[in-house]
């Protein structure tokens, strides 16, 4: 495998928010990374993203939604006037709303001007005007452009029945802020405690105070995927950090992000990341 493909990159974690633009190269490495991007496309008869299994070939003005811990690449691309904003994790699990909106989107992708010229119209115009705050001397241009990226994803939910059909038939928005609270405390409780005893579906239904069935529907439909395809995301999300950190065994990694054993830990690790969790520590110290 061509491991020159991947490529690991530091987002700057002070900040909440990032643009960039400008760039020659017509492509960018395969790559993943703990905090969000959405790409505005450029001009050019050519412009090929690719996001998880899925290669897209867009127009000018597409969007494209990269969500955190996603595998995604710039295939062939007009980089020069495409533009890159990158807004941190942290920033979008401190509010409620904002972190609905991104389970609601998880599997989300593309924003296609043929098929919604308008919200794509309305979300050009909020990037245009992050990138006319962000590229100036202000000193409060983080929060203004964080003022602007609510605005797109709230944009984003007020188009919700205009996208169901590429979201799923039941809308996530529709359960009641209390269970929607009860199921976000659960998440949560995960991420905080991957070595707990039991976070088996079952347990964690009835932490949340529902049945176990309801509890698997909602969590497919506000995430995206199941429940064990999630608890495995999020595993390996705490284990890329945990394999960063200079003098852990990888059985220290597996055992810290709640894998039982070393082999289980290497066949998720390669079937989400396509390498083994030693070949990308190698990534980190080259």
């Amino acid at each position: 495998m061509d491991y020159s493909k991947y490529e690991i990159y530091d987002f700057d974690h002070v900040s909440a928010f990032n643009m960039s633009t400008g760039y020659k190269e017509r492509y960018y490495k395969a790559h993943w990374h703990s905090y969000g991007e959405i790409l505005l496309v450029g001009p050019g008869k050519t412009n090929i993203y690719s996001v998880g299994k899925n290669t897209y070939e867009l127009v000018p003005d597409d969007l494209v939604l990269v969500w955190p811990m996603e595998m995604h690449s710039i295939v062939d691309a007009d980089r020069k006037e495409a533009l890159v904003i990158q807004f941190s994790n942290a920033f979008i699990n401190s509010l409620f709303d904002l972190r609905r909106i991104m389970h609601m989107y998880r599997n989300l992708h593309i924003i296609c001007i043929h098929a919604h010229p308008e919200l794509a119209a309305k979300l050009k115009d909020i990037t245009m005007k992050m990138k006319e705050i962000f590229f100036t001397e202000r000193q409060d241009k983080e929060i203004r452009c964080c003022m602007l990226l609510m605005e797109f994803m709230l944009t984003l939910l007020d188009y919700r029945k205009e996208l169901a059909p590429e979201l799923g038939e039941e809308d996530p928005y529709a359960y009641a802020d209390d269970v929607m609270r009860r199921m976000m405390s659960v998440t949560d409780y995960i991420k905080n405690n991957l070595t707990a005893d039991d976070l088996s579906q079952g347990a964690m239904a009835q932490m949340a105070g529902i049945s176990r069935d309801y509890f698997s529907r909602i969590f497919k439909n506000v995430t995206g995927m199941n429940y064990s395809k999630w608890l495995n995301t999020i595993r390996l999300e705490k284990a890329s950090e945990l394999l960063a950190e200079e003098g852990r065994t990888l059985t220290e990694v597996a055992m810290l992000s709640g894998f039982q054993s070393i082999p289980s830990f290497n066949r998720v690790f390669r079937e989400e990341k396509g390498m083994s969790p030693g070949e990308y520590r190698a990534l980190l110290i080259t």
